[in-house]
């Protein structure tokens, strides 16, 4: 499979595919931290740059088109233009740049609040452009938590294939929890679509050049103590692991504000017996499915990556383990 990776972010997909002798053919990534990234792990593959420009990329034969486009809202207007002029929506841009090189398969990723925006209609607009383009798609919401890794972490991900509905539901639709370690108490959430509420869970908003970090990129406080006992099996290996391999400084805050922010570096919570810290870059890579120190690359003139850069790529990035199931059920139905 020949892919082409939009919105590329540090590149989940990459990670869980390339096992698979998957190829990308070109990334898409405008911002600078994420494509140094991308150029030091993948210096053959080229960076095409801004998605909105796609009518000047070359031409190439590609099996899938993969991306997580910003959640805008739609343009009626802009609809009504056509797919020829999708200028001020990459949700637009992501079915030009299908029509265009017309893919098998197409592979999208969003925060579940895409479900809601603008009472449903944005998503249905967004569903319906792909079908205009040729696609039948199916969508689910599946949450990480549920492939391996300690962090719940749910996402809606649309599967298209060109031609068909039925591959992409038998891609989304095989219990995507199988063999995995579920919570016990979890709902069956991951298959309620319309579900615009849910978030990743956090006790700790990262501080990010002086501002709060977005919802949608913060990463959940490592709980020890009396949480581990509640925990599930993969979390408590994650945390038993972290706390084999770290010390941290535990500072007892004055009073942990409702929304968890916080100017100091390392902030702790001491309620009890449970300890709360913000995670380290490294553990927000285990938490995604990266590898140990992904991130931790040289970065303007310094051997390594400051923590901010990191954990804002890491925060805006999918899922490893879950782009990996996803990719491996795209493997199993081209072979029906």
């Amino acid at each position: 499979m020949k892919y082409i990776s939009v919105c590329s972010g540090i590149e989940a997909a990459t990670c869980a595919w390339h096992h698979m002798g998957w190829e990308p053919v070109a990334f898409s990534e405008i911002e600078k931290f994420p494509s140094a990234v991308l150029a030091h792990h993948y210096p053959n593959v080229p960076n095409w740059g801004d998605m909105t420009k796609f009518k000047e990329w070359p031409d190439a034969n590609v099996d899938v088109l993969v991306g997580g486009t910003p959640c805008q809202s739609f343009s009626v207007a802009g609809l009504r233009k056509g797919l020829d002029d999708p200028r001020g929506n990459l949700m637009l841009t992501y079915g030009a740049i299908a029509r265009r090189y017309q893919p098998r398969w197409l592979v999208w990723e969003n925060v579940p609040g895409a479900l809601s925006s603008n009472g449903g209609r944005d998503f249905g607009a967004f569903l319906w452009m792909l079908a205009q383009c040729g696609y039948g798609w199916a969508y689910r919401v599946l949450d990480s938590q549920h492939f391996g890794v300690a962090q719940r972490r749910r996402r809606i991900f649309v599967v298209g294939y060109r031609g068909d509905m039925q591959r992409p539901a038998s891609v989304l639709f095989k219990s995507a929890g199988s063999g995995r370690d579920t919570a016990p108490t979890q709902p069956k959430g991951d298959v309620t679509w319309w579900n615009g509420n849910a978030v990743s869970q956090t006790l700790d908003a990262v501080l990010y050049k002086g501002q709060m970090m977005p919802e949608k990129n913060r990463f959940p406080v490592l709980a020890l103590g009396e949480k581990l006992c509640s925990a599930p099996t993969a979390m408590k290996t994650e945390i038993a692991r972290v706390a084999e391999l770290t010390t941290p400084s535990v500072t007892v805050l004055d009073q942990l504000r409702m929304n968890g922010m916080s100017t100091a570096s390392e902030r702790t919570a001491q309620c009890g017996r449970v300890v709360l810290r913000r995670v380290m870059p490294i553990e927000a890579e285990r938490l995604m499915g990266f590898p140990d120190d992904y991130t931790n690359i040289p970065w303007r003139n310094k051997p390594e990556s400051p923590d901010g850069p990191r954990y804002k790529a890491l925060g805006n990035s999918m899922a490893v383990p879950v782009m990996r199931h996803i990719g491996e059920r795209i493997n199993e139905v081209s072979k029906l």
